[in-house]
């Protein structure tokens, strides 16, 4: 997970693993079957890192905040247990746990298990959409070198003869105004407009 972290997914090798542990690669396979079910480990791992409350706090919108924040802060931590997650089926006791504890912050709004999954679901994606965001931007910080008052500077010829074109008013509103990056006061914005936007559909009376 620490080479993971520092290089990337792609430089995760049995071979690499065993030079690190000054040890046979084919040692490796006496503990691990192969560089899938290391991969398998590795995911669930991640997972473990989650700061779980014991108990529910009665409140579905707070534990789901609560949880999708928690999500956000090991995917960041973590930028490769995103793409294990579109890749690999998550089985491992430390996913399961998470996934459990997701539906059950809805599972006493009466709902069927079809809704409660679709409600998971959209959190869920938002949260990886978001974070995805978050690491593309953080990785072509540290690809360029750039600032972003470096971007901007860079950009700003262009930029100067789309607006004095007058075809893209809003667009105009938006550079003015200052781009802001991803952050954690756009992430709850958002968060809270699907939470909301999912109570306004499939619970309207949750809250009464």
């Amino acid at each position: 997970m620490h080479m993971a972290d520092a290089e990337g997914l792609q430089r995760i090798s049995m071979r690499r693993i065993a030079a690190e542990l000054d040890a046979a690669a084919m040692s490796l396979y006496r503990h691990i079957r192969s560089k899938d079910d290391l991969l398998d480990l590795m995911l669930d791992a991640g997972f473990g890192e989650l700061a779980l409350p014991e108990q529910l706090s009665g409140d579905w919108r707070a534990d789901l905040r609560k949880l999708a924040a928690e999500v956000r802060t090991i995917l960041k931590r973590h930028p490769w247990l995103a793409v294990l997650l579109s890749s690999r089926p998550p089985l491992g006791p430390n996913y399961l746990r998470y996934f459990e504890f997701l539906l059950s912050t809805v599972a006493g709004l009466g709902l069927s298990i079809d809704v409660m999954m679709r409600i998971a679901g959209a959190v869920f994606v938002y949260v990886m959409g978001y974070v995805s965001y978050e690491l593309a931007e953080e990785e072509n910080t540290r690809r360029t070198g750039l600032t972003e008052e470096d971007k901007h500077a860079l950009a700003a010829p262009y930029v100067q003869q789309v607006i004095a074109s007058g075809e893209f008013p809003n667009f105009e509103r938006f550079y003015r105004a200052g781009a802001a990056p991803p952050d954690g006061e756009g992430f709850a914005f958002g968060l809270d407009c699907l939470l909301d936007g999912l109570a306004a559909r499939l619970l309207p009376n949750a809250d009464k």
